[in-house]
């Protein structure tokens, strides 16, 4: 059984098992407190119209027979508690089927939300929460060793992860060939964190040999995450350090922290222990009985058999990015940053009293909890917590202002509907209705130094154009 059981890797696993549970609980709670706002029986794009719709929903949901808020709930509640047993060690302790049916079911209840969650969760890292959850169900529990063939296909996760990503830069902008994309990236990026404006201001030097970082991190050291110890150790150590620079230079949602979690994948006991000697070596476990080594080879192969799309999808000429095969999400296709924004335009929503507005009308802007809009608040750190209407607001630049879910939302406003202006920063009419609203557009820059100093902003604004002009409510007929 030496080449089923890895007996060296119990550290790895402990982080695994409780790492992506912490994360499942985070989006969990974010959902609960976003998802009845965006998505519910009022949401911006309601749930129960999609289901009367009868639409092809993406895969398989706990919602397609009945979607009500308080179901929701429901969901999201047994979820936390589902992921804080883990994150506990509850499961654990028990025979190995019991971790495997906790995190089936975070999979299970998760895959529900996300396949009725239309374009607010539609982003990449909800398919890689899914397939993660579903692979680490079958790590088993403390009664037996971690399962080489497991442990092997999370690295074949980080690796499509980082791989993907790095070829799909090099064929997807000049920017990235040139070693110049971060020229932009830390002040484009869809949500800025604290540490942001400074990485922007590095010399152009250091973001070139960012570039250059990101390409060696992504495009070369994948590979070596299944060469022998402590080689496959280092190679994630470097993609744990890679990642960390980004959660300190950007709000990523938890794309970063996800990878950092799966990349221990390939760090051995030994090693984890060389490093920091409070680490434990690994504890020599039973070996695993046949049962557990059917399930889980049976489940290998799956996954086996379904890594032919994505390999598939490497050598393709039009690589796709954050995509899925199948209707499980499992074995899925990924990539960022594909291409680099060169300039940043923000969306402003203003408001006002009068009801005939003129070229002496007060404005007075809405403020989101995460995306730039005072020009002298410092960006907030929000990661690995997800705030779902502020990247979407980022989105809109770069496609249209005319989505059913924005004029949704501007429909809130003007009614000063309460759960809406919850998810701002900053209602400027402290709860009263506007009697007008407009959409304007905005290029926004990070301040110099020197301008930092004279005006204290950190970032530089101006006008390009009204968007919208200033509408209403429709009078009821």
């Amino acid at each position: 059984m030496d080449w089923f059981d890895a007996q060296d890797f119990e550290f790895a696993r402990q982080v695994l098992q409780r790492g992506i549970a912490v994360i499942f609980f985070i989006a969990f709670l974010s959902t609960a407190n976003q998802f009845r706002v965006l998505l519910g029986e009022h949401g911006l794009l309601p749930v129960p119209r999609l289901l009367e719709g009868k639409r092809r929903l993406r895969g398989p949901t706990l919602f397609r027979w009945r979607y009500s808020d308080r179901l929701l709930i429901a969901v999201c509640v047994t979820g936390m508690l589902l992921a804080a047993s883990v994150i506990l060690g509850l499961p654990q302790v028990g025979p190995p089927w019991l971790p495997m049916i906790v995190f089936l079911g975070l999979w299970l209840l998760y895959m529900s939300v996300v396949n009725v969650g239309q374009t607010f969760y539609g982003f990449g890292w909800e398919m890689l929460l899914l397939e993660a959850g579903f692979t680490v169900a079958f790590l088993g529990s403390n009664q037996v060793p971690p399962p080489r063939t497991i442990l092997l296909l999370i690295a074949w996760l980080v690796f499509r992860l980082e791989f993907g990503a790095g070829l799909i830069k090099l064929r997807g902008d000049t920017a990235w060939r040139d070693l110049t994309a971060l020229y932009y990236h830390h002040e484009t990026q869809p949500m800025p964190g604290p540490l942001s404006r400074q990485a922007h201001l590095l010399p152009k030097w250091a973001h070139r040999a960012e570039v250059v970082g990101n390409h060696f991190a992504q495009l070369v050291v994948p590979f070596l995450l299944f060469a022998p110890q402590p080689v496959g150790s280092a190679a994630a150590a470097v993609i744990v350090l890679t990642q960390l620079w980004l959660v300190v230079t950007g709000n990523f949602a938890w794309l970063n922290w996800i990878t950092i979690v799966l990349a221990f994948a390939a760090i051995s006991d030994p090693v984890a222990h060389a490093v920091l000697p409070l680490i434990p070596l690994g504890r020599a476990s039973a070996q695993s009985p046949i049962w557990w080594l059917a399930i889980v080879l049976v489940v290998s192969l799956l996954l086996v058999v379904l890594s032919y799309w994505p390999i598939r999808n490497f050598f393709s000429r039009r690589q796709l990015m954050n995509a899925s095969f199948n209707r499980w999400q499992l074995v899925n296709a990924y990539g960022a940053f594909g291409s680099v924004t060169r300039r940043r335009i923000e969306i402003v929503v203003e408001g006002t009293r009068d009801d005939d507005p003129g070229d002496d009308t007060a404005w007075s802007e809405y403020e989101f909890k995460g995306k730039p809009g005072d020009l002298r608040r410092i960006p907030r750190q929000w990661a690995p917590y997800h705030l779902r209407l502020d990247w979407l607001m980022w989105f809109l630049p770069l496609g249209s202002v005319h989505e059913g879910w924005f004029y949704a939302f501007l429909a809130r406003l003007l009614e000063a509907d309460p759960p809406t202006l919850r998810m701002l920063r900053r209602d400027p009419f402290h709860g009263d209705r506007p009697r007008l609203v407009r959409v304007l557009s905005y290029r926004y820059r990070f301040t110099t130094r020197a301008e930092k100093r004279a005006t204290g902003q950190r970032w530089i604004r101006d006008q390009r154009r009204e968007l919208m002009p200033p509408m209403a409510l429709r009078a009821p007929e």
